[in-house]
């Protein structure tokens, strides 16, 4: 017998036969057809949800403009979702001219792949992200966008990089944490201080009685009335001659309660004032917020029980941090000491 029709070379089927013939192969490859969709159909979405599960570390965050609130994720990472859950997120503030910077911390504290970042999040549930805003150069964006890709560690906020704009920077950066992270505490760091995230780890998860709570090495200080001065405040007739109880910039933490309250809150809700960690202290005071000061978040020198370590009050994190970090992180002190301090 041949194997199919083609093959055959016999006498032709009838005229009739072969009709039928054209009419059951055309039905078979209907039928064929219509499974092969059904199955590719009700398989796609399965598909689909793992994709947007994988958690891509990068993303772009689109702020809506219609009341100023929440934030979106887009560019790969429409439609994420749960939010992430860590005990903690921590933000590293950077800008575009800090590529030094944020090699020096890759070659630190600061795992540069993939796996070693989840490896440092499963060991102290803390995520960590490089926040940073957009510019209208296209160079520095090209070499931004160039880094991202090799290192995939960043979140890129719809605001301009600007110096002058650190206040609005920062209240984006909560809002887009918060909309990407389920997290108990929610953490800004600059990208110029050393850090032991095992320790950090340990002081988010200490027991709290108060659900607000902002933690920080705290400072009061006179207010900046001269505008040759770098943290010349203009709106210091508003503010008297001295400070408020708030925390100094490079690093501190608010608890979810406390994000959640800023997330709700429009974009000009809030007065910003000149300086971020003013700015922020500010609105502290005026949540209610619990205040918890420690100064281990603020050591100039590596101890036993440091958590942060830049050179207060010398410059407002490490003096040449490019270099002062990778000589921290070889000193013993720094890098290898035990996360609890000794009882002995």
């Amino acid at each position: 017998m041949p194997s199919s029709p083609k093959s055959f070379h016999g006498r032709p089927f009838p005229l009739s036969s072969r009709r039928s013939s054209l009419l059951l192969i055309s039905s078979l490859v209907i039928g064929i057809s219509g499974f092969v969709f059904g199955i590719t159909a009700f398989l796609w979405p399965i598909h689909e949800y793992k994709c947007l599960n994988s958690h891509p570390r990068s993303v772009r965050v689109v702020w809506e403009r219609s009341d100023g609130g929440g934030a979106s994720a887009s560019d790969g990472n429409r439609g994420l979702g749960n939010r992430h859950k860590v005990m903690g997120f921590v933000g590293i503030q950077t800008g575009f001219g800090s590529v030094g910077r944020r090699q020096a911390l890759r070659k630190t504290w600061m795992p540069a792949d993939r796996q070693g970042l989840e490896r440092l999040e499963e060991a102290t549930g803390l995520a960590f992200r490089f926040i940073i805003g957009r510019s209208n150069d296209k160079s520095k964006m090209s070499a931004l966008q160039r880094e991202v890709a090799q290192y995939d560690d960043f979140i890129q906020l719809d605001l301009e990089e600007e110096y002058s704009k650190l206040p609005y920077k920062t209240l984006a950066f909560f809002k887009a944490s918060y909309a990407l992270f389920e997290a108990e505490f929610y953490v800004k760091a600059d990208d110029d201080i050393y850090l032991r995230p095992d320790r950090l780890s340990l002081l988010l998860a200490k027991e709290r009685n108060h659900p607000q709570t902002y933690i920080g090495c705290m400072k009061k200080g006179p207010v900046f009335t001269d505008p040759k001065l770098k943290w010349y405040e203009p709106l210091s007739h508003l503010l008297g001659s001295e400070y408020f109880l708030h925390s100094y910039g490079p690093i501190y933490a608010l608890s979810a309660d406390v994000v959640a309250s800023l997330v709700a809150l429009k974009n000009n809700s809030f007065r910003m004032f000149s300086n971020e960690d003013v700015t922020i202290g500010a609105w502290m005071l005026s949540m209610n917020v619990n205040h918890e000061n420690n100064h281990q978040l603020c050591a100039p020198e590596c101890t036993p029980t440091s958590i942060a370590v830049w050179d207060i009050p010398k410059c407002s994190g490490l003096c040449k941090p490019e270099t002062k970090m990778l000589e921290l992180h070889q000193m013993e002190s720094c890098s290898k000491s035990p996360t609890l301090e000794s009882d002995d």
